[in-house]
């Protein structure tokens, strides 16, 4: 991750990183826009990290984007980004049925990997968390660079997402 709002009660933390495997799986990025900052980053994300102190939300994104951003409802923000930016790969609650799925996803997207399994992640300082995510992960894919890299990951099952006629 990036400094993803997996709120814990018991953790009594909103910040957690992505498992190195899923990352390595998907290949290098150019800009991680919720990353944690640099002196609690145990491995990278990008070549490219943008903090909470520097907020990636407004910064002007380039390149190949890599994101997981806060869960809740700061997440749609950060996806409707990533959905005009064009270009990276999100990880995000499958929560299929939601206004910000419906948003920035359905429609919007190019395809969603379901993940096998519910991953564990892991906290600031790298040690892996004891229990998984508690809910369904997916990511999503902008552009076809990173579909195919879904395509290629074996981290899940892959949905091709049909583009809306537009109006």
């Amino acid at each position: 991750m990036s400094m993803s709002g997996h709120q814990s009660p018991v953790m009594g933390t909103d910040e957690w990183l992505t498992p190195p495997e899923i990352l390595a799986a998907l290949g290098s990025f150019d800009l991680d826009p919720c990353s944690p900052h640099e002196s609690r980053r145990p491995w990278p994300t990008a070549a490219i990290h943008y903090s909470k102190e520097e907020d990636g939300l407004s910064q002007e994104w380039k390149g190949r984007v890599w994101m997981n951003p806060p869960f809740g409802r700061e997440a749609s923000k950060w996806l409707r980004k990533l959905a005009a930016h064009g270009n990276g790969i999100a990880l995000i609650p499958a929560r299929t049925e939601t206004a910000m799925f419906f948003e920035s996803v359905w429609g919007a997207a190019d395809a969603v990997l379901f993940l096998q399994g519910r991953p564990h992640f892991h906290r600031v300082d790298g040690s892996r968390a004891s229990f998984n995510s508690g809910a369904p992960i997916c990511l999503v894919a902008y552009g076809l660079v990173n579909v195919a890299a879904l395509e290629r990951s074996g981290l899940g099952q892959l949905v091709p997402v049909l583009r809306r006629a537009s109006a």
